[in-house]
């Protein structure tokens, strides 16, 4: 599971955005967003580096969140 927190993230049209971007690169990836905390966390093959670029192209600051 990879959790990033997205800052600039501020509505549904947002979290759609994200969410399309990684389906784009991995259409069986699960998006899991939660725009009060500004979270997102995905379930997928892909790379941290590979989401988080993605999630850039889309238009926003993606930072990958520290493993506990």
């Amino acid at each position: 599971m990879i959790e990033l927190t997205v800052s600039d993230m501020t509505c549904g049209h947002c979290a759609a955005t994200i969410t399309g971007a990684v389906k784009a690169l991995d259409p069986q990836a699960t998006c899991e967003v939660d725009l009060g905390a500004k979270r997102v966390k995905v379930e997928t093959a892909l790379s941290a580096e590979r989401v988080r670029a993605a999630i850039e192209r889309a238009g926003f600051s993606p930072a990958v969140e520290a493993a506990p």
